[in-house]
Order: structure tokens, then C-alpha cells, then sequence
């Protein structure tokens, strides 16, 4: 539940901080989505790092759909939180790649990683 409520926050606080925007739309669409999708794959769609991708990433649809504008106007990036300049693009994105270096490895709770449980299936005896 933290994670539902901070990741909005979360949004806010690093649009606060200057950076530059990613050039292309498409990329940032799609490497948001395929980052999101490998941390629901390996950590689960309840895990809490995966609900908080989606609700930090969530105030960005803003920019894409339409409907969900209260009134048509943007609530998130229509009233000065967003500052440019600063962080570049390139920096995001290795910061990014780090982040999920880091996230997406993590098995999920009390599960043992996938390639560890197939080989225990197998018969093969566990490493280490």
C-alpha cells in the first residue's frame, strides 16, 4: 500500500528536479513498459517494487491518454513541478539500468529463483 501511495510522490519529487526530457516519446513508452513488465515477470504484480513502477510511472499517462484528465487538463505536469535542464537524458538512463539492475533480479518472497527450483525439479543437485 506505501508503495501505491509514494509512487505518485515519488513522480512529483523528480519532476521537481531539473533534468531533460528523453526525445522520443516512443522510446520512453516503451522501455517504461518492458522495464515495468520484467519487474511483474520476476517479482510479481503485488510484489511492492512492481506497484510502485506502475504508480510512479502512472502520472506520465497524462501525457499519452487523454481521459484520464480531470476537466481535459493535466493535474500533474500543468502546474510548474516540472523543471528542465540539469540531469542529462543519457545520466536518467544509466540510473534506470542501475535501479533495475538491482530490482529485478530479487526473487520473489519465499520463493526460490527459477532456475535454481527447475534444476532441483530435474534432479540436479543445488549449487554452492
Amino acid at each position: 500500500m506505501r508503495a501505491l501511495l509514494l509512487g505518485p510522490l515519488l513522480h512529483l519529487a523528480s519532476d521537481r528536479l531539473p533534468h531533460q526530457d528523453i526525445a522520443s516519446r516512443r522510446f520512453e513508452i516503451g522501455s517504461g513498459v518492458a522495464a515495468l513488465g520484467m519487474l511483474a515477470m520476476r517479482r510479481g504484480l503485488l510484489d511492492p517494487a512492481t506497484i510502485g513502477g506502475f504508480a510512479a510511472s502512472a502520472p506520465d499517462l497524462e501525457h499519452v491518454v487523454p481521459a484520464v484528465r480531470p476537466r481535459g487538463k493535466k493535474l500533474f505536469h500543468d502546474r510548474g513541478w516540472h523543471r528542465s535542464g540539469g540531469l542529462p537524458a543519457s545520466l536518467q538512463l544509466l540510473l534506470a539500468g542501475v535501479i533495475l539492475g538491482v530490482l529485478v533480479p530479487g526473487a520473489r518472497r519465499g520463493q526460490e529463483s527459477p532456475r535454481v527450483s527447475f534444476r532441483t525439479q530435474r534432479g540436479y543437485p543445488r549449487a554452492g
